[in-house]
């Protein structure tokens, strides 16, 4: 600590105001553990047998109290968001191991890309490539608006994918065509919008203020992960490993849940048509 200011005391005598001033910035890990020193131990010791209450504000308690309040909140959040998109898929899809891979895949996109902000914002890989001056901890809310816009993205993404795929289930009954034409005709726009976000997330770096230099490196991080391995590569591997079994639901728990489709032109029921593939003939 560097210097305190004498209290100033209210007219009415009960309020008593100093300043600190630590010899590190309100972000840095030394002035968070003056903090958590005075508030567990100095404090403490000050006010046993006064009667004082002493608080500790300013920009790094309310950036410590900020960090507690939604870190415990953070556990419900997520989970309500996930049940609720299970629950969507479900009725969707008619599946239960189709909405389970989804909810894991876009909590996988999600905590790649909390890992990539960690290691650049404060392990300092790749600062002179993003314009960084120094080290920073990642804003306590930023996660939390992290999640809420990427796993709106990737569910787009997921059911962009497999929509096209259940529908070529129903018209089938055969997964492996399902999974292979659902890919191939849906991988591309992925990809390409994919793509877009992408280069629109990064154009954030240009800018000079790190929170959203923040902002853009993890968008567009978890938007590289999800479209390009997690949708192409991971989700349908996965449907090809599991087979049949992408699309079984329990018969009582069809018959309890809702049907619901995509577009209002949606197949309900499975319809088996065996394609033929005309052939141009000469005459």
């Amino acid at each position: 600590m560097v210097a305190v200011t004498p209290p100033r005391v209210s007219p009415s005598g009960t309020v008593a105001i100093a300043n600190l001033y630590p010899s590190t910035s309100p972000q840095a890990l030394q002035t968070s553990s003056l903090l958590e020193r005075l508030r567990d131990n100095v404090i403490p010791k000050a006010e046993a047998g006064t009667g004082l209450t002493v608080l500790v504000g300013g920009a790094t308690a309310i950036q410590t109290d900020f960090a507690h309040v939604l870190s415990s909140k953070l556990p419900l959040f997520v989970g309500v968001v996930i049940l609720l998109a299970f629950l969507l898929l479900m009725a969707v899809f008619r599946s239960l191991l189709i909405p389970l891979v989804a909810s894991i895949m876009n909590l996988l996109s999600i905590g790649a890309s909390l890992g990539i902000m960690n290691a650049i914002f404060e392990w300092g890989w790749g600062h002179s490539l993003f314009g960084i001056s120094g080290t920073a901890p990642v804003e306590v809310f930023v996660p939390v608006l992290l999640f809420s816009i990427l796993f709106g993205l990737s569910m787009d993404y997921e059911v962009f994918l497999v929509s096209r795929m259940h529908e070529e289930w129903l018209l089938n009954d055969d997964n492996r065509v399902a999974v292979t034409l659902g890919q191939a005709e849906t991988g591309r726009v992925i990809t390409a919008a994919a793509a877009i976000m992408i280069l629109v997330f990064a154009s954030f770096v240009l800018g000079g203020i790190v929170i959203i230099k923040q902002f853009g490196i993890g968008l567009a991080g978890a938007i590289f992960i999800d479209a390009f391995i997690v949708r192409t590569v991971l989700v349908p591997s996965l449907m090809h490993l599991f087979g049949k079994a992408n699309w079984w639901l329990p018969g009582w728990l069809d018959r309890v849940i809702p049907h619901l489709s995509v577009e209002a032109g949606d197949i309900s029921e499975p319809v088996l048509v065996n394609r033929v593939t005309p052939r141009s003939t000469l005459t």
